[in-house]
């Protein structure tokens, strides 16, 4: 009821205010402003009226309580008087109906209270809220001021706990394990040894070593993080050893691993042994096949080979070429075989730590691949020109060092310095290149390695800080790994010696995959009794394909015929007779021998019916003997008088010191220019052939000896087949037929006076020379 009248009384007010504002605005005419103005006092007035009734409302609050009470208070008043005019005749059922009626009085009162305490409740709460706020920002403020002064009496407060907990500590342990101090000594250090060694029995060691482990776990975690960490397994393998040595140093263990560590080191020293020489015997084998292999293949190539390589290029690579293909077999590939076995138990020891930290490691060898392909890649072929530019140096070296007198007579040493040097510096271009690509490979491959240190000290820290590993493992670990990339950055560089292997490499097989001469065919023949007819039928002959030098060649031979063959340089005289013993083959026609075609005789057959005094004379490093024994095999020391006599040699070789004995050197250098020639005329009678071929023979020998061999010679070609090639026109004058040649064709034909008749090319060679003395 009094909230109800409450209610009313705030709603007389505000029907009080606006009929005050109503009356207000009555005398002002009706528009949109003073229609707002309206509104707005209006709502003005109300909330005037709820601030009124808000300041009422703690009064009003507790009116309403005092009212409660106080009608609670005479309901059990009026009770109590009622039925205490009846308690002598009914009391229990006094107490009933007092207890009934106490019942209903307090659920009208709660019923009553109930419809108004949802109002008063939501402004209670508002206003318990606003209190708490206030509150609770006045207390802020006051502690904020005297925060920091108690901040420092709490870090006091809290060192002084400190101190006194760590001043006792170690008593109350004492006290509460039942330990001496030197027990809780050893305990707080996790060693065992200044507790144990003072006990008699193994026995009593071990159960000493086992209780201090017990205890240990039950040591405070503060103090814990204070001491290193051990495991379970360590402490009963302490025990097992205290039982087993009595914690004195286990000397009978030691001697049995060093025992053991000798057998290995045994081991290592005789499979290294005997992995070098069986690589040893490998490489040599290989090599010694491969050097077989190369001298057999230069005499099957043809000589259009030599004619387009120096001879320094084609020993370059008998020799250099092949010396570092047997060094890169006999050092890095053993290098590389115990690289690859030392990989393979890194791998093993570090999986047995940590396979996690174990693929981190092996993630880095892609990197390590790309690496090398990339340096290997870019710097291959500088290593296959420093080998060429090497061929073409030591071609160019052994042409000066053969032909020395000659630059030295013709005053070309500054020419011969000037192409040395270009040789040289290309030579060092490349060998610079290569070099400076195999040189950044050992920075590359280090900082590959470094990544992966970096990885395994970051991931193994975390390891450790979450104890899936110790400390000492992730030390081994790191170690193992360091150990693990050593062999790859080794056999990375290797990678750098085996490029100029490759390239050594490549040009060795390249003159293996030369094209040989061709061979003989399925039905070559030999001819039992060769009689020297040789016929030339419209041959056709050029080294380039698009140079040609013989055209339409037609010549007829018969055995005893002597033909010279004359020309200017260059006419191809002397490709004919290359022709002859199948140096080159025909381009066209056919050239036969005794009517068959030179090309179904077998080389080995048709050459040694040929017998051959050439321009440059070639003696190998031997004795005399040994050279003019050379046309015949198995000829007897007679047979080699007879024949240097034949060829006015004698004479000289007996002036020699050792006579026949006498040792040429490698270029023959120790015997003049004639006598070379006069050895190579001996060596071509003693091989007594079908056919004789003289380039230039008598071109080296001075007038008196020229005469002397002429004679020989006419005695030695009586019965043969004789080409004679010279520029000398004098020495050819008694020759039955003459060929004159020019640009590979042969322009006149006859002997020397029908020649000279025609008053024509020949005539005109034979004039040029003979001007002189015919003035």
């Amino acid at each position: 009821m009094f909230n109800e009248t409450v209610s009313k009384q705030k709603n007389e007010a505000y029907l009080n205010a606006e009929k005050a504002v109503e009356k207000r605005f009555a005398a002002i005419p009706v528009t949109p402003e003073t229609s707002a103005a309206k509104r707005a006092a209006i709502k003005q007035a109300d909330g005037a009226v709820d601030a009124q009734f808000a300041k009422q409302q703690p009064a009003t609050q507790a009116k309403l309580s005092a009212a409660k009470k106080q009608a609670e208070q005479q309901a059990k008043a009026a009770v109590d008087a009622q039925f205490a005019k009846q308690q002598p005749a009914a009391q229990a059922k006094l107490s009933a109906a007092k207890k009934q009626a106490e019942q209903q009085a307090k659920a009208a009162v709660d019923a009553q209270f109930a419809k108004q305490q949802p109002a008063v409740q939501a402004k209670l709460n508002a206003v318990k809220k606003q209190a708490g706020q206030q509150a609770r920002a006045a207390v802020d403020a006051q502690f904020a001021k005297q925060q920091p002064e108690l901040q420092k009496k709490l870090n006091s407060v809290k060192e002084d706990a400190e101190a006194k907990a760590k001043s006792t500590f170690s008593q109350e342990a004492l006290k509460k394990a039942g330990l001496t101090q030197t027990e809780f000594q050893a305990l707080k250090d996790i060693v065992a040894v200044p507790y144990v060694s003072t006990l008699k029995s193994n026995d009593l060691k071990a159960n000493a070593v086992q209780k201090l482990f017990s205890l240990s776990k039950k040591l405070p975690a503060e103090y814990l993080k204070k001491v290193p960490s051990i495991s379970q397994s360590d402490f009963d393998r302490g025990v097992n050893d205290v039982r087993k040595y009595g914690g004195a140093i286990p000397f009978a263990a030691l001697w049995d691993s060093l025992v053991r560590l000798l057998i290995v080191f045994a081991l290592s020293a005789i499979t290294t042994f005997a992995m070098q020489y069986i690589m040893s015997a490998v490489a040599q084998k290989t090599v010694s096949v491969l050097r077989q292999q190369v001298d057999e293949k230069l005499s099957r190539l043809p000589l259009s080979y030599f004619d387009a390589h120096s001879n320094g290029d084609i020993l370059s690579r008998m020799t250099n070429d092949i010396d570092t293909i047997s060094s890169t077999l006999q050092q890095s590939l053993t290098q590389i075989i115990t690289s690859f076995f030392q990989i393979i138990g890194y791998i093993w020891m570090m999986v047995s730590i940590n396979i996690v930290l174990t693929l981190i490691v092996l993630a880095t060898l892609p990197l390590y691949l790309l690496a090398t392909m990339f340096i290997t890649n870019h710097s291959q072929k500088y290593y296959s020109a420093q080998q060429k530019h090497l061929g073409a140096l030591s071609g160019h070296t052994e042409e000066m060092f053969m032909g020395h007198t000659v630059v030295k007579a013709f005053g070309h040493e500054k020419q011969s310095v000037k192409t040395f040097r270009g040789i040289n510096d290309k030579l060092y271009e490349s060998g610079w290149r290569a070099q400076f690509y195999s040189g950044i490979m050992m920075p590359l491959m280090n900082f590959i390695g470094n990544i992966g240190y970096v990885l395994i000290a970051v991931i193994g820290g975390i390891f450790v800080t979450k104890q899936y590993l110790n400390l000492g493992d992730i030390v081994s670990f790191v170690a193992y790994s360091k150990s693990f990339s050593q062999p790859i950055i080794m056999t990375a560089n290797i990678a750098n010696v085996i490029q100029s292997t490759v390239a050594c490499a490549e040009r060795v097989f390249e003159l293996l995959d030369e094209k040989e001469q061709e061979p003989d065919a399925e039905d070559a023949t030999v001819l039992k009794n060769p009689q020297g007819n040789i016929r030339f039928d419209h041959v056709r002959f050029r080294y380039k394909e698009n140079v040609p030098l013989i055209e339409n060649m037609n010549l007829d031979v018969r055995n005893g015929d002597t033909i010279a063959i004359v020309g200017p340089t260059g006419a191809g005289k002397t490709t004919l007779v290359n022709l002859l013993m199948r140096f080159y083959e025909i381009c066209g026609g056919s050239l036969t021998f005794d009517g068959v075609d030179i090309r179904k005789i077998r080389r080995g057959s048709l050459r040694t019916m040929f017998g051959m005094v050439l321009q440059d004379t070639w003696l190998f490093n031997g004795t005399i003997r040994e050279n003019i024994a050379y046309g015949r095999e198995g000829a007897t020391d007679d047979e080699i008088v007879e024949a240097a006599k034949a060829a006015h040699a004698d004479r000289f070789i007996r002036s020699l010191p050792d006579g026949y004995n006498t040792e040429l050197n490698e270029d023959a250098s120790n015997i003049s220019q004639g006598q070379k020639q006069l050895l190579t005329i001996a060596r071509a009678i003693l091989a007594d052939p079908v056919v004789l071929i003289l380039d230039e023979a008598t071109s080296s020998v001075d007038t008196r000896t020229e005469v002397l061999i002429q004679k020989a010679m006419a005695a030695l070609m009586k019965g043969r087949t004789n080409f004679v090639i010279a520029h000398r026109l004098s020495t050819i004058r008694d020759a039955k037929t003459i060929l004159v040649m020019n640009h590979g064709a042969i322009v006149e034909k006859g002997n020397h006076e029908s020649l000279m008749m025609k008053n024509g090319f020949y005539a005109d060679l034979y004039n040029s020379q003979f001007a002189g003395k015919q003035t």
